[in-house]
């Protein structure tokens, strides 16, 4: 896990506004020379920022960025800490190997992962301060059964959280993808360990994208949305603590009433419902009819042989064209 030095955090602060600063402004406000900071704009774009130099005119990011600030997300928010890094591995990876630490809702975010993974161990694309990056721990005390569905309330939770900011289009894909006009704007890892019948350590991570580059998003192997289509400027901090405190209240109801609480908002959400969809499973494609979930949050698929069901795992779910 990695910050940023001070003359860092001061220079991107300098151009987050997105306009141009004079080498000479920046020199005076960070004391320091011309090679000095050219040393500084490579170390931020050795991060992954993209930044401008044009002569006569100073340098500029390419988009206005609002770095996160835990103070102010903290503010927003009552209970376990919030911490906040620049660079780091997997956020999910790194609250994993040390779960005994961490406080119930306890969160970490970062500004751009190297190490990344959605579902099914594919990488995950974090471009600095484009995206929502955070895993939050949770433990269970009815050990990992009672963990049944919960990536799916989460969802629920994530949902909810964006449309309160007035974000529209918004759809569930089970079993853990959030979609905006039918394209993936986020992703949802949830890891456990756990003793059978014992206590259940949970770290929940979700990916959202906020504003991500043309040349990312010509990368991807699928379309997909960010927030920003929407929403011209997005309040970084606001919307992280909306998103913690949705996902702290979301897991105290699930501890007490399970996924019977979000079905109803689930089947509100679901994208595929009642759709011609195909499972893939390994090399085996199953088309039938997209009925839904169940009580335990398995997928439930109509065929020529009635209903099938489906738990999460090594399969996909795509629309049947």
């Amino acid at each position: 896990m990695k910050q940023l030095n001070s003359r860092q955090q001061a220079l991107l602060s300098m151009l987050a506004d997105g306009g141009f600063h004079s080498g000479e402004q920046i020199g005076t406000a960070l004391g320091i020379s011309r090679a000095a900071i050219s040393q500084q704009i490579k170390s931020l774009r050795q991060l992954g920022l993209e930044i401008f130099s044009i002569t006569g005119k100073g340098y500029r990011l390419n988009t206005p960025l609002q770095p996160l600030n835990a103070d102010i997300i903290r503010s927003h928010l009552q209970g376990a800490p919030v911490h906040t890094c620049a660079v780091i591995g997997s956020t999910n990876q790194y609250m994993m190997a040390q779960l005994e630490r961490w406080q119930k809702g306890e969160c970490l975010l970062a500004e751009t992962q190297t190490a990344g993974r959605g579902r099914r161990g594919r990488q995950w694309h974090s471009p600095f301060g484009s995206q929502f990056i955070m895993s939050m721990y949770w433990r269970l005390d009815d050990g990992p059964s009672a963990a049944m569905g919960l990536s799916l309330a989460i969802g629920v939770a994530v949902v909810r959280a964006l449309e309160a900011q007035g974000y529209q289009g918004l759809s569930l894909k089970w079993p853990n993808d959030i979609y905006m006009a039918r394209r993936k704007l986020a992703g949802i890892l949830v890891e456990m360990s756990a003793a059978v019948g014992g206590l259940c350590h949970l770290v929940i991570g979700v990916g959202i994208n906020l504003n991500l580059p043309d040349d990312v998003i010509a990368r991807l192997d699928q379309p997909c949305a960010h927030l920003a289509e929407q929403t011209a400027a997005i309040d970084r901090n606001k919307l992280s603590a909306a998103i913690i405190h949705a996902l702290r209240e979301t897991l105290a109801l699930f501890e007490q009433q399970g996924l019977s609480a979000f079905l109803t908002e689930w089947n509100r959400l679901d994208m595929f419902m009642q759709q011609p969809v195909k499972v893939l499973l390994g090399d085996q494609i199953i088309h039938g009819t997209y009925c839904g979930i169940d009580g335990q949050g398995n997928m439930l698929l109509q065929d020529g042989n009635g209903i099938r069901k489906f738990v999460g795992g090594e399969i996909s779910l795509r629309a049947d064209s």
